[in-house]
């Protein structure tokens, strides 16, 4: 018997993208730790920076690998460490989307604007409207914490869609969620807000993490393994689990899908999205809505393909009633998106209510289980990242004001003011001086900025416009492309029902345009409240209404805001390259 040990060979160039990403965070730990607080935080954003960008390099440069491209002799895609890594074209697509939009919200993460504040308690420690909270204001303590959390996120979200183990899965999942409640619970402003909408993430996506992993140790049960490849073989024999079990085989894989859904979203998974997208930091708002949403659904379309393939080998009765199950999801989500979102009254509440809508719109096409799918969901998943990157940033632009003599309440809710010393105070004017406080975000407050920051405003129709599939947006293409699978089908040829998802996700869609267009009116058509039609311009550092401020980036969310609005106009005049790169992606291996 031979008990030397046998070290395993890795590819460790395919998983270079990940470990950039992963080895960042880790150096940024070390700075925290090591390096003078004086240029702790240009580092870090230096750092987070860097590694997203040589991420995405990487993933290019992955991208035309012919062992990831595969040949007419040779299959496609690369299996690391034992499969538990799968390489190929469609994970690399999600993985090249996830740190592009990564790399745009570190952007806005960063910024300071105009007040010289970022979006982050000093201290996320200290207790919401205590002395020490206090203290830690006066010091101008910063909490760079964050870009090393965010690296975290971003790896976890990295191996999330490329992994063929749904035990790997699961710790990816993991990953990507501890970083997420941590950030979801550091705003600046707002904090008993803040930490409520952290801790019903937590508690909600505990729940969600369980179902996962009970369905992952039914999954095992019945197939003896938790690679996705073995589980796939598993389905497909006739005669074989399903033949003797299809309780345990149905029910663990509903669990598993359902842990899935809860990540994007989707009903009756979403109760977490509007609370938490409300309270969470607006920059880590936009982070979360872009990059989670593409991972899972990387991850669910990866899970689901697999489960989709194996039965219509054995059981194309119970392939059916999966089809059911995600019928009833695909619908309930877009009616409860557009509906609720709908009488909306915060700007931010309604962004997640659009999110809800929209990844019932992107599992319309998922539904259709082919090629066309495939093509159709990454694309999306692209477009929807770009204008919620861009929307979420000019949402942490636009602030209330108050006068300084007034005392600012500590915040104890969503209504209430902010904690501590006002941000950016200006009395230059000679007029009586306004502190400049958190987020305007109730719709009445946005009333008029079109006449006041013309700018500004035209972006965010911008993005509006194309989540609402409007011609010459990428979101019209996008909404095209997913409707468009439905209607094909599974055979690709217009065969099965599909296309009646397809109907209702063009009525869900007239019926969002009415809560984004609503939002453009009140910026362009109405006069904002007290009567002030005119700002000061925007060449000064804010331009002033009634309670109400426009403050001025101090240079990257300016950047991520025209990247995102040049995204959305080039990929809705001049879709084809990026759809054929898309149509690339569709080779994955189970």
């Amino acid at each position: 018997m031979n008990d030397s040990f046998v070290a395993p060979a890795v590819d460790w160039l395919y998983l270079a993208p990940i470990l950039v990403v992963l080895g960042a965070g880790v150096v940024g730990v070390l700075i925290e730790a090591f390096v003078p607080a004086r240029v702790r935080r240009t580092v870090q954003v230096v750092l987070a920076l860097l590694a997203t960008a040589a991420a995405f390099a990487l993933v290019v440069v992955l991208w035309r690998d012919p062992a990831v491209q595969g040949s007419d002799v040779a299959p496609y895609g690369v299996r690391v460490l034992g499969g538990s890594m799968v390489i190929d074209p469609f994970g690399l697509a999600v993985q090249g989307i996830v740190v592009l939009l990564a790399f745009l919200a570190i952007l806005v993460i960063a910024d300071r604007t105009s007040t010289g504040q970022d979006a982050f308690a000093p201290s996320a420690a200290a207790v919401p409207g205590s002395p020490y909270e206090d203290l830690t204001r006066r010091k101008g303590l910063e909490q760079t914490e964050v870009y090393p959390l965010v690296l975290f996120a971003v790896g976890g979200m990295m191996i999330f869609p490329a992994t063929g183990n749904l035990l790997v899965m699961f710790v990816a999942l993991e990953v990507l969620s501890l970083p997420l409640y941590v950030l979801s619970a550091m705003a600046r402003r707002r904090r008993l807000l803040s930490q409520e909408a952290s801790f019903k993430y937590f508690l909600l996506g505990a729940f969600a993490s369980a179902l996962f992993v009970f369905g992952v140790a039914l999954v095992y049960g019945f197939a003896g393994s938790v690679d996705l490849v073995e589980v796939y073989r598993s389905l497909a024999t006739p005669g074989g689990p399903l033949a003797s079990m299809p309780g345990l085989v149905v029910v663990g894989a509903l669990l598993v899908l359902a842990g899935l859904l809860f990540k994007i979203g989707a009903a009756p998974f979403h109760a977490w999205t509007p609370d938490v997208y409300q309270g969470a930091p607006t920059p880590i708002t936009g982070f979360m809505a872009a990059c989670t949403k593409a991972a899972a659904f990387g991850a669910l379309l990866r899970v689901l393909y697999v489960v989709s393939l194996g039965l219509a080998q054995s059981s194309p009765a119970t392939r059916e009633d999966l089809f059911v199950a995600l019928w009833v999801v695909t619908l309930l989500t877009m009616v409860v998106g557009t509906v609720v979102g709908a009488v909306q009254t915060d700007v931010k509440r309604l962004l997640a209510y659009s999110s809800i809508a929209h990844a019932g719109f992107i599992l319309v096409g998922v539904v259709g289980f082919s090629q066309l799918s495939l093509r159709a969901t990454v694309f999306y998943l692209l477009v929807y990242g770009l204008a919620t990157v861009g929307a979420f940033a000019v949402v942490t632009l636009v602030r209330e004001t108050a006068p300084v003599r007034e005392r600012v309440p500590a915040t104890v809710g969503a209504g209430a003011g902010e904690a501590g010393a006002p941000d950016n105070p200006s009395d230059d004017s000679g007029e009586q001086p306004v502190a400049v406080l958190g987020e305007a975000t109730h719709l009445a407050q946005w009333a008029g900025l079109g006449r006041r920051s013309p700018w500004l405003a035209g972006t965010f129709s911008l993005f509006l416009l194309s989540m609402a599939g409007i011609p010459l947006t990428a979101g019209f293409v996008a909404k095209f492309t997913a409707f468009g699978a439905a209607i094909a089908g599974p055979d690709g040829q217009g065969g099965g029902s599909t296309w009646v998802l397809a109907v209702v996700g063009v009525l869900a869609s007239a019926v969002a345009v009415f809560f984004y267009v609503r939002i453009i009116v009140l910026m362009f058509f109405t006069a904002p409240a007290g009567g002030a039609d005119e700002g000061s311009g925007e060449g000064a550092g804010a331009s002033e209404g009634a309670g109400v401020t426009v403050v001025r980036s101090a240079g990257p969310t300016t950047v991520a805001i025209a990247v995102c609005a040049l995204g959305v106009l080039l990929l809705g005049v001049f879709p084809s390259p990026v759809l054929d790169l898309a149509a690339e992606a569709v080779k994955f291996v189970p």
